[in-house]
C-alpha cells in the first residue's frame, strides 16, 4: 500500500469524522483525541495502549494477615494458611513478587509462627542441625603413644618345598 500525502490523509480523516459526528453524540472533549487516534489509524501508526499494571487490593488488612499465631492470612484470597509457598504456587507467584504486589517488608513471615516453633521442636527433638560427635573427636585429636604390634616368634617347621625333597 502506498503512503498517503498528509492531504489525503487529512481528507480522508475529516470524512470519516464528520460521518461519525454526524450520527453520534460525542462531547467536545473527546474530539481531539477521537481525531488523534484515527488519524494514527489510517496513516498505520496505530500503537497498542501501554497496559496498565493492575492495582491488586489485598482481601484483608496487612495487620489483620498476621494476627493469628496459628495461621497467616492470605492477600490474595482472604482464607487462613498455616504456610503460604504452595498457596502462592498455585496463583504463580514466588515469595518476593507477593511482598512487592502487596507492598510488605522483605521479612514478611510466609510461615505461621506456632508452626514455625513446632517444625523447630521436631527438628531439634531429631538432633537435625548439629555436628556429629565424631567430626567433635576429630577436631580435637588425643595424642596417643602407639604400640607397634610384637614379631612372631620363628616357627620350628621346615618349608614344604624342602619337607619334600627330604622325603624323595
Amino acid at each position: 500500500m502506498q503512503e498517503m500525502d498528509k492531504s489525503d490523509l487529512t481528507a480522508l480523516t475529516v470524512q470519516l469524522l464528520s460521518a461519525y459526528v454526524a450520527n453520534n453524540s460525542l462531547p467536545s472533549n473527546e474530539l481531539a483525541s477521537l481525531i488523534e487516534t484515527t488519524r494514527n489509524a489510517l496513516a498505520g501508526k496505530v500503537e497498542a495502549p501501554a497496559p496498565e499494571a493492575p492495582e491488586f487490593v489485598p482481601a484483608v488488612s496487612v495487620r489483620k494477615s498476621t494476627a493469628s499465631r496459628d495461621h497467616l492470612i492470605s492477600l490474595i484470597d482472604g482464607k487462613p494458611y498455616r504456610s503460604l509457598k504452595r498457596h502462592l504456587t498455585s496463583h504463580g507467584l514466588t515469595p518476593d513478587e507477593y511482598r512487592e504486589r502487596y507492598k510488605l517488608a522483605k521479612d514478611y513471615p510466609m510461615v505461621a509462627p506456632s508452626y514455625s516453633e513446632q517444625r523447630r521442636a521436631v527438628a531439634q527433638r531429631l538432633g537435625l542441625g548439629r555436628k556429629p560427635k565424631a567430626a567433635k573427636v576429630a577436631a580435637d585429636p588425643v595424642v596417643t603413644k602407639t604400640v607397634a604390634p610384637a614379631k612372631k616368634a620363628a616357627s620350628t617347621r621346615k618349608p614344604r618345598k624342602a619337607a619334600a625333597a627330604e622325603s624323595a
